[in-house]
């Protein structure tokens, strides 16, 4: 990446995208422009929250029309800046484009802690993931309607950055060290996008006893940290939509949670359908290797609590359902 870029972000509400778009463009001496604070002041003048706005314009076209030419218009100005946008990585075509991620329930939780107005509070972090994941879908379907593009597919970007555990000050300092080509300058060459993940939320492929190795030596825990963070090779990564998991890198992988890491960086494999090995997508590899027991001795090995996956929950019910109806002795 070269420092005459433009960088442009974006992110789920309760992602950390404005804290780290602020935090970049104080960082960088760059203006900074916000398309949301925009699109809630359109909202607010019609009396509508943005859930509201987003539904109305699936079907009015020029309240996209208006912000679309709007931001086609700075990309065009030619001036760098830092862009706050759920789009503007489409129309900046030269621009860094970083989407930010958070796991549902942070996410939920930094949203209700917000002041806000009665038309958008919410009762619990229960109902504002329900009202966070609506706001997403309808922003998804009509951008895959309108333009033709999913937002949710991560090879759209060039760097995917968690923060559900890294502090704002984290991630700008990765976002910085990449935009200034020290860190993961092959991966945004070559195959972007650079991943850096919360390793607490990647799943294991392999059962645990087959890498009871790692767990004798202190050797590669003490490397990894002294190399830090940004120091650790690439993990090599797959993606079902919703769900990471480390196809090679187990044991580095490991080192970063026994040495507390709240960041690590990934090489994109695959994701949804793409492949992954032996004809199997990145969905179907998932279901496959990720099985319960490789999840609880993973958690029990590094005092983690990765969420159980649908494949694996619809399999615990269907056992059950047929255990309460067996007839009894």
């Amino acid at each position: 990446m070269t420092g005459r870029q433009s960088i442009v972000v974006n992110g789920d509400l309760g992602s950390g995208k404005s804290t780290v778009s602020i935090e970049l463009s104080k960082r960088l001496g760059l203006r900074r422009v916000s398309v949301g604070d925009l699109y809630r002041e359109m909202a607010r003048q019609r009396q509508m929250t943005a859930l509201q706005l987003n539904l109305h314009a699936e079907l009015d076209q020029a309240v996209d029309g208006y912000v679309d030419q709007l931001q086609q218009d700075i990309a065009a100005s030619g001036e760098q800046l830092i862009v706050d946008s759920r789009l503007a990585w489409h129309f900046f075509k030269d621009a860094l484009k970083i989407h930010m991620i958070a796991e549902p329930t942070e996410a939920a939780r930094r949203v209700l802690a917000r002041p806000s107005g009665p038309a958008e509070s919410y009762s619990s972090i229960e109902e504002a993931k329900a009202k966070l994941r609506e706001r997403s879908d309808s922003e998804r379907n009509r951008f895959l309607v309108r333009y033709g593009v999913d937002k949710a597919k991560l090879r759209n970007y060039d760097l995917i950055c968690d923060s559900t555990r890294a502090s704002a000050d984290e991630v700008v300092e990765h976002v910085i060290a990449a935009y200034q080509g020290s860190l993961g300058a092959e991966i945004l060459r070559d195959s972007p996008p650079l991943l850096l993940l919360d390793p607490a939320r990647i799943y294991p492929t392999v059962e645990i006893q087959s890498l009871r190795g790692m767990w004798d030596s202190d050797d590669v825990v003490a490397r990894v940290g002294q190399a830090g963070q940004r120091g650790l090779e690439p993990l090599q990564i797959g993606y079902t939509g919703e769900r990471f998991f480390v196809i090679d890198g187990h044991r580095r992988l490991s080192a970063a949670l026994r040495n507390g890491f709240r960041l690590v960086p990934g090489r994109l494999v695959a994701e949804g359908d793409e492949p992954v090995v032996g004809g199997l997508s990145a969905i179907e590899f998932f279901r496959a290797e990720v099985g319960l027991s490789t999840i609880y001795d993973w958690d029990a090995a590094h005092g983690t609590q990765l969420p159980l996956p649908e494949h694996i929950l619809d399999r615990t019910d269907t056992v059950l359902a047929g255990e309460s109806g067996r007839p009894s002795a």
